[in-house]
């Protein structure tokens, strides 16, 4: 009888420890789980740091805007492949357009994307405060054929700084790749910096024709 009580006795034990290791697994799968998260997020940060470490170091000292409009147009593209790039600068009564292309065709059948901005959509990206979707650009007024809607994924970050509105960097690419949350935020990274140095160049340009 005592031999019965303790094999019952062993066998709840028996099966404690197994439900508490399996306990300690998944608890230590859930660790494991999210330690691989967070390196992956601080990965994905680390690269984002460096790509505006980069941008900032190539760009400083430039003084003429097309040398460094084409130097971070160059960068950009680097960093997002196959994308397409144009700055939309604010002028007098319109805007300055400055396109960089890519090798990879977008197949589109009627005229470029930049010409389907008035200035009335121009001036509503720039006085923007975030990044502008499709939706957005579309709320504003941009008339967009739905076959390019299905073959596009383009977003629109604003040039400011503080009070003064610059324009804004319009980026583009099929759909078959469409762009992502980290590449957005990439970019939305060095829009302050390259804003200010934009507004610089404009500045000294301005002193050099006195």
């Amino acid at each position: 009888m005592n031999d019965l009580r303790r094999n019952i006795r062993l066998r709840q034990l028996v099966r404690q420890f197994n439900k508490q290791r399996k306990k300690q697994r998944q608890q230590i799968d859930i660790l494991c789980n999210d330690i691989i998260s967070a390196q992956k997020d601080f990965i994905k940060s680390l690269k984002i740091i460096s790509f505006a470490a980069d941008f900032y170091g190539s760009i400083i000292g430039s003084t003429e805007l097309n040398d460094l409009l084409c130097m971070a147009g160059n960068l950009i593209q680097k960093h997002i492949p196959d994308v397409y790039a144009a700055f939309f600068l604010v002028q007098t009564e319109n805007f300055e357009l400055h396109v960089f292309e890519n090798e990879q065709p977008l197949e589109l059948d009627e005229k470029r994307i930049e010409n389907l901005f008035t200035t009335e959509i121009a001036s509503a990206i720039s006085e923007s405060n975030h990044v502008c979707t499709i939706d957005d650009m579309l709320e504003m007024g941009l008339q967009c054929s739905p076959i390019w809607l299905d073959k596009i994924s383009m977003a629109a970050m604003p040039l400011s700084t503080g009070s003064s509105k610059m324009g804004f960097l319009l980026i583009y690419r099929s759909s078959k790749n469409p762009l992502n949350s980290d590449e957005l935020k990439s970019i939305t990274q060095i829009m302050p910096g390259l804003a200010r140095s934009i507004a610089s160049c404009r500045l000294l340009s301005a002193v050099n024709d006195l």
